[in-house]
């Protein structure tokens, strides 16, 4: 028996990224979101990829209410860190450095995110810095 591939395919993800700029939404809102000329076939298309994104685990479907609202359960940051690992492993035998490197080097960086930067490894340095003893 093949496995279940729990990856959003791209019409999943373009969903998935809606609810994160959103927050919970029914499907009446995402479609209005990602098809503004939406017609009843958008609808029916957002309502089955919400569905499949449901068995997948990525959404919450809360029936509380007359139109049913969903949840992303998956948050941004924890896809982009799976995706992450995944093209690591692929590409650079599991090591992220070689990743990021590239990473950074490609982009532009604006002075605010290279700051993000240096404090996020300033603050992992420090979270992982042995602890004195003597105290």
């Amino acid at each position: 028996m093949e496995p279940i591939n729990r990856d959003p395919t791209d019409a999943e993800l373009a969903v998935l990224q809606a609810l994160w700029d959103r927050g919970p939404s029914t499907i009446r809102q995402l479609t209005d979101a990602l098809y503004p000329e939406g017609t009843d076939a958008h609808y029916a298309t957002v309502q089955v990829l919400l569905t499949r994104l449901e068995g997948k685990g990525h959404v919450r479907r809360d029936r509380s209410g007359h139109a049913h609202r969903f949840e992303a359960l998956t948050s941004r940051d924890q896809f982009v860190g799976q995706r992450l690992r995944a093209m690591a492993e692929q590409l650079c035998g599991g090591m992220m450095t070689p990743l990021l490197t590239n990473l950074v080097k490609a982009e532009a960086l604006t002075s605010e995110e290279r700051r993000e930067l240096r404090d996020l490894l300033d603050h992992l340095d420090r979270k992982n810095a042995p602890k004195d003893r003597r105290r």
